[in-house]
């Protein structure tokens, strides 16, 4: 395979926490930390949340910062002998749930109130900061892309206040064969839940599926990975300032052997697991199929023959594929180039852009689920000026061409190309119109079908390309990315019947709900009325 490594760049400033400056005087009344003063001598705590009572575990663990090493934050580390509570709360939830279309309506209005007050809060410049600065201490990333998760979290909230948790389990009725009878079709809860998501975005995804799981009826577990989970400790803290009863969802902070303990106990009706492929298919075995699974995503971006707006294709390019480190289950993981761009000078480009992104803004930071040395099996970049602990990654903006015909030459080939990494790394590879045909191989033969782009206003070839592929959402134009995903169209995967989404009413309603059918037949019985022979 031949290498086009991006070069290397900036190093981190004599002060790291330039970019955590504090931007207001004080934090908000419902937290219990201050993001600027979490150090080694002032570490935050995170505390479990069962029944509505903030508890602690037995033991702890020190969460290191990610730029520097140092423990600054202390986490719950639950075992197994300590889940009773959680298991008990999860148990005491009825299959009908907390509430329904017939029991207790009133919750789905007090929800449209809570969501309302969150969006308020959110509004205000100290919450909003708040977090963004919270996220960028667990989950280093530039403040604009911090800040954009806590918008696009703000922008749900404002999306579902007021009627519209209730418009969520909207029902619809038919008309029945007599006078009488009426067949109804209801959005119903599951009743105890389970949610486990990942490290990436602290904030908004957790949010996003919690909010959703408890509008609809449900009680929900949430663990959070447990090095940013202090994000969601403190907005469930913001949830209860809100209004939000505080036995309606507990927190578990533990590790992943322990939830698992903790899974088969309880026997929640339904798991939402948002991270790895391997964990989400032991989890649908060991649960029996009652999962919902937004895993792992390889995503590709194909580039179509018409070359336009060559600025903006690269700027998105590299946003898609380096953007919080390419942290991102949406991050672009293979470019398929027509010639035509690379004759256009796309590669270098994209090499200019790379080298515009330094360790002082966190426009590139740690790589928090692989080491440097396992990142370095794949290339040859480590990111230099630093003090990222050796348990995370720390490489540059790297890129490898890998040609179309080594790409589908072997199975092993095709493996290791396609392995997802989880850190600012793609896959760049080179076709022609007459190799399009190929490219649909490649894309066919990808197991991950959770984002994808078509860069292209060539009507049929986007028709083709479209019409032979599944990813769940994908983007089409020349404007096409595969990152970004807002809080305003379904996000998640496609071609696989656990597949779960996120944001919308849509995915709510498939990953936190099911259909219940009620006939009603009231009658009236014909006065005369005898019983036919039996059948």
């Amino acid at each position: 395979m031949a290498l086009a490594q991006f070069p290397h760049h900036g190093v981190l400033l004599s002060s790291s926490r330039l970019v955590f400056r504090r931007m207001f005087a004080s934090v908000p009344s419902f937290a219990t930390l201050d993001p600027d003063a979490l150090s080694g001598s002032q570490p935050g705590t995170a505390y479990n949340l069962v029944g509505g009572e903030w508890t602690s575990s037995a033991s702890a663990v020190p969460i290191p910062d990610p730029l520097t090493g140092e423990p600054f934050l202390t986490i719950p580390n639950t075992q197994r002998d300590e889940c009773a509570p959680f298991i008990a709360s999860l148990k005491s939830v009825p299959k009908s749930g907390l509430h329904n279309p017939f029991k207790h309506p009133d919750r789905y209005v007090a929800y449209g109130a809570i969501s309302a007050r969150v969006a308020a809060m959110l509004r205000e410049d100290a919450t909003a900061h708040f977090f963004a600065r919270l996220i960028q201490r667990v989950s280093p990333k530039s403040l604009p892309q911090a800040l954009g998760e806590v918008v696009v979290t703000r922008k749900f909230f404002e999306n579902f206040s007021g009627d519209q948790v209730r418009f969520l389990a909207r029902s619809f009725a038919n008309p029945g064969d007599h006078s009488g009878q009426q067949s109804s079709g209801f959005r119903w809860p599951f009743g105890a839940v389970a949610l486990i998501t990942p490290f990436n975005f602290p904030l908004e995804i957790p949010a996003l599926q919690l909010m959703g799981a408890l509008y609809m009826g449900n009680k929900p577990l949430l663990k959070v990975d447990s090095k940013v989970s202090i994000v969601m400790d403190q907005f469930l803290r913001l949830l209860h300032a809100a209004g939000m009863p505080p036995a309606d969802a507990d927190l578990l902070h533990c590790d992943g052997p322990t939830m698992h303990h903790l899974l088969l106990q309880a026997a929640p009706r339904n798991t939402l697991f948002t991270g790895s492929s391997a964990v989400a298919e032991r989890l649908a075995g060991d649960l029996r199929g009652r999962v919902r699974v937004e895993d792992a995503g390889f995503d590709w971006k194909v580039l179509g023959p018409d070359v336009a707006a060559a600025e903006y294709v690269a700027w998105q390019a590299d946003q898609d594929a380096y953007a919080c480190s390419g942290q991102k289950c949406s991050a672009q993981s293979i470019l398929f180039m027509h010639q035509n761009w690379v004759e256009a000078g796309l590669e270098q480009k994209l090499a200019q852009r790379a080298a515009q992104r330094h360790l002082d803004d966190l426009s590139i930071g740690p790589v928090l689920t692989w080491t440097t040395p396992q990142l370095l099996e794949h290339i040859a970049a480590p990111l230099r000026g630093h003090r990222i602990p050796p348990v995370y990654g720390a490489i540059e903006p790297t890129a490898v061409f890998v040609p179309l015909e080594t790409l589908l030459g072997s199975e092993e080939a095709f493996r290791l190309a396609t392995t997802e990494v989880f850190g600012p790394f793609q896959i760049l590879t080179a076709y022609t119109s007459a190799q399009l045909p190929a490219v649909l191989e490649a894309l066919e033969r990808m197991h991950a079908h959770l984002t994808a782009a078509v860069v292209s206003n060539d009507a049929l070839f986007l028709q083709e390309v479209l019409g032979s592929t599944v990813n769940g959402t994908t983007y089409a134009g020349i404007r096409a990315r595969t990152t970004g995903a807002p809080q305003n169209h379904w996000f998640g995967p496609c071609g696989d019947p656990r597949g779960a989404g996120i944001g919308t009413r849509e995915a709510i309603q498939l990953v936190w709900s099911s259909h219940r059918e009620i006939i009603h037949d009231v009658g009236p019985v014909a006065e005369h009325w005898t019983a036919p022979p039996p059948t």
